[in-house]
C-alpha cells in the first residue's frame, strides 16, 4: 500500500516565502488533523502542508513571521499531547528547503550527490535547512515519509568538498535529535541514475 505524499495529497501549498517555518508530527492521524486546525487558529501563519504520512502519522508545516510560527507550534503541541512525534521552529528558513519538500526545485545541473535519512520528517527538514546554509550546495529533493515506512531523506547535489560539508552539517542536526538514520556521499553518480532524481 502507497503512503500519501504529504506535499502532494490533500496538501495546502502556499507561493510566498515565509520568514519562518514551523512544524509538528504526530503518531495519530486524528489528532494531526485537530492539531492542525488549533495551530490556523492561534496565529496569523499559512498552511504550507498538512497530511497523512507513513506509517499512520500526520504532519503539519506552517510559514509566517517568527512570533506567529512559535505560537502556532506551541498550540498544536498542546493539541498533540502524548501523540507528539517531533517539532521544530526555523526562524530563517533557507528557500531551497521549500522547494525541496514542494518538489519545485530546478538544479542546473548534478554533480556529487549526498543523502541524509533520518528517522523523522522533522528531522530531514532541519537536516536539509543546515545542510544547505553550510555550503553551496542545491537541495534535490527531501522526502517527508511517503513510501518510506516513517522515514524521510534529504538528497543534495554540488562539488564533491561542498557535498561533504553539507552532510556533515545535516547530520550534526540529525545526530543531535537522535534521529539519523543514514548518509552517503557519491562522487561521481552513474549517468543513468540522473534521471531517476529529477
Amino acid at each position: 500500500m502507497n503512503c500519501p505524499d504529504p506535499t502532494t495529497e490533500a496538501t495546502t501549498v502556499r507561493n510566498s516565502r515565509p520568514q519562518a517555518v514551523g512544524c509538528i508530527e504526530t503518531s495519530s492521524i486524528a489528532r494531526g488533523l485537530e492539531a492542525a486546525d488549533a495551530m490556523l487558529k492561534a496565529a496569523q501563519v499559512s498552511l504550507l502542508a498538512a497530511n497523512p504520512i507513513c506509517p499512520g502519522k500526520y504532519v503539519v508545516i506552517v510559514g509566517g513571521h517568527v512570533a506567529e510560527v512559535n505560537a502556532a507550534v506551541a498550540a498544536g503541541e498542546a493539541v498533540a499531547a502524548d501523540t507528539l512525534v517531533d517539532r521544530m521552529v526555523i526562524p530563517n528558513i533557507h528557500p531551497q528547503v521549500l522547494q525541496a519538500f514542494t518538489a519545485t526545485t530546478n538544479p542546473k545541473k548534478i554533480e556529487a550527490l549526498g543523502m541524509i535519512e533520518t528517522f523523522s520528517a522533522v528531522a530531514a527538514i532541519i537536516a536539509g535547512d543546515e545542510a544547505v546554509k553550510a555550503a553551496q550546495v542545491d537541495l534535490l529533493e527531501i522526502r517527508l515519509a511517503r513510501a518510506l515506512g516513517g522515514k524521510a531523506f534529504v538528497l543534495l547535489t554540488g562539488e564533491v568538498s561542498a557535498v561533504r560539508a553539507a552532510i556533515e552539517a545535516g547530520n550534526r542536526a540529525a545526530r543531535a535529535q537522535g534521529l539519523l538514520l543514514g548518509f552517503t556521499i557519491i562522487p561521481s553518480p552513474h549517468p543513468d541514475l540522473i534521471p531517476s532524481l529529477v
